[in-house]
């Protein structure tokens, strides 16, 4: 007997994430996607009306559960400020080293891909990204707070070059298949935050 779903929808985006994270979007057939959730064909468009939808709430589901991680990993713990942002980039770092420098960021993979082809996905993408980017800033507020990085930083700023930098880097390293260009990218945030190297 197969289990009851409460929240058809959400299964779908799910199942959908790890075949997009590994395929691109383009290369995934909602048959595919519907075949693995175990789903009719008409329930995915009572949920989604376009496979361009689907895209754009799959996004959106991404970075609700994103931001939730970044949270429980950048808030108030004991731990200095500096500290909990460094455990951030490391998560990078280690992240891809631990899958075989494959990008477990849904956003590093679509960028690119989707940008062009809509309109709706970039938008979600780039809404995510600044969601993203300001609770990074938060957190380098903290450290100016707390003294564990330079009253100097401007906040915004540094949040948002260092997230370029790693999203750059998230992209070289899918090209180079080696974690160079994720190891530079943590000596400059190093040297950027007035850190030891």
């Amino acid at each position: 007997m197969k289990p009851i779903r409460l929240n058809i929808r959400q299964h779908i985006l799910d199942t959908a994430k790890p075949i997009i994270l590994g395929k691109g979007f383009v290369a995934v057939g909602l048959n595919e996607v519907l075949q693995a959730a175990d789903v009719p064909k008409g329930s995915f468009y009572h949920y989604f009306k376009s496979k361009e939808l689907f895209g754009e709430a799959l996004i959106a589901s991404y970075f609700e559960d994103y931001l939730l991680e970044v949270e429980q990993l950048l808030k108030a713990n004991g731990e200095s400020a500096a500290s909990r942002f460094m455990q951030y980039w490391n998560g990078w770092l280690t992240s891809l080293a631990d899958k075989d420098m494959q990008c477990q960021c849904l956003a590093v993979k679509l960028a690119g891909e989707v940008s062009d082809l809509s309109e709706a996905m970039r938008l979600a993408l780039h809404q995510g990204t600044d969601r993203v980017i300001a609770r990074l800033a938060q957190c380098v507020e903290e450290g100016r707070a707390d003294g564990s990085l330079p009253t100097s930083l401007d906040a915004a700023v540094c949040a948002e070059t260092l997230y370029e930098m790693w999203f750059g880097a998230s992209l070289l390293t899918k090209l180079r298949r080696d974690p160079s260009a994720l190891e530079s990218a943590m000596r400059s945030t190093k040297h950027l935050l007035g850190l030891s190297t």
